[in-house]
């Protein structure tokens, strides 16, 4: 039953990591899973290539954590695969519902993380304050055109996944900030519609472009996981306060009600909006209805949904 429970998180940060403002980092962590996925990540060492060598896989797959690994990125794939379609219609048709939801579910994991700390200090608020400008300056920074090509693909893949360890800060977003957000997430859909009918060229063409996207990931992984690793085993306290402050810091990106500044053409001929600022809702109100009894629900069942799976986390 575990394991269902385990499979059960991995869906849950993989529709958090599809939407471009939330990190499937804060899911982790929220579910206590963090400290785990961090270790079994970082297992992909010397001594997991010893036993690959050696061919003893029942001491490998026992040292990386397998079973675990291998039913949370299964509950990833499935979420990504199955939700992208969903999230994208969400975000385009229900924005302020689904923004105030993960407002909800953000503002209750920085409550949870706040407790974590037994005794602050002035150390910890300075560190508490860094995380809140760094995540604070991603969010109202402005999207780029870049390149598609092979190479750029992997960096952003690499630089995505970097984030999508830290909590508060969104990997999807920064793929948003580096012009590959709907690139990647168009392959997802087109990828699935081609395997659906079944064509040759559009097959090979998408998987290509994920399978560099997803080996790029794989080497952020690899690497920043043993930084977090060490950062959380030996400053503990420090670690946890700058992640908060990173949660702190995201709530901008994800506060529903957003005024158009400046908008941009794409190369497509799309007219998509580039810089935004968050507005209270009676400011919204000027523009369009702010549905502010559903936003106010949807940001209640975030911050419930988070308090119970704390509850269920305390109790396993």
């Amino acid at each position: 039953m575990q394991w269902f429970f385990i499979f059960c998180r991995g869906m849950a940060m993989g529709a958090a990591d599809v939407v471009p403002g939330v990190s499937g980092g804060t899911i982790a962590l929220i579910t206590g899973i963090y400290e785990r996925l961090i270790d079994a990540i970082k297992s992909f060492d010397k001594v997991f290539l010893s036993l690959l060598k050696k061919g003893n896989f029942p001491a490998l797959w026992k040292h990386i954590d397998g079973v675990f690994l291998l039913t949370l990125f299964a509950g990833i794939l499935v979420s990504v695969g199955s939700l992208a379609k969903a999230i994208k219609h969400l975000l385009t048709h229900e924005p302020l519902g689904l923004w105030s939801f993960f407002f909800g579910l953000i503002l209750a994991s920085i409550f949870l993380m706040y407790k974590k700390i037994k005794k602050w200090d002035v150390a910890l608020i300075l560190y508490l304050s860094l995380g809140i400008i760094i995540a604070y300056t991603v969010t109202i920074a402005s999207p780029i055109e870049t390149s598609e090509s092979y190479w750029f693909i992997f960096f952003s893949g690499a630089i995505a996944i970097c984030a999508m360890l830290l909590p508060g800060i969104s990997g999807s977003f920064l793929l948003v900030l580096m012009g590959k957000y709907a690139f990647i997430l168009g392959a997802i859909t087109a990828l699935i519609s081609n395997l659906q009918k079944i064509n040759a060229d559009g097959i090979a063409t998408n998987g290509l472009i994920l399978l560099v996207f997803a080996l790029g990931c794989g080497v952020g992984l690899l690497s920043f996981s043993r930084a977090i690793s060490w950062a959380l085993k030996k400053y503990w306290n420090i670690t946890i306060a700058l992640l908060s402050g990173f949660m702190i810091g995201s709530l901008n990106k994800v506060w529903p009600w957003k005024e158009i500044v400046q908008t941009y053409v794409d190369r497509h001929g799309v007219e998509k909006p580039l810089l935004e600022k968050s507005v209270l809702p009676q400011t919204y109100a000027l523009i369009e209805d702010p549905q502010v009894f559903l936003c106010f629900l949807m940001m209640g069942i975030g911050l419930t949904v988070v308090l119970l799976i704390d509850k269920l986390s305390s109790k396993n």
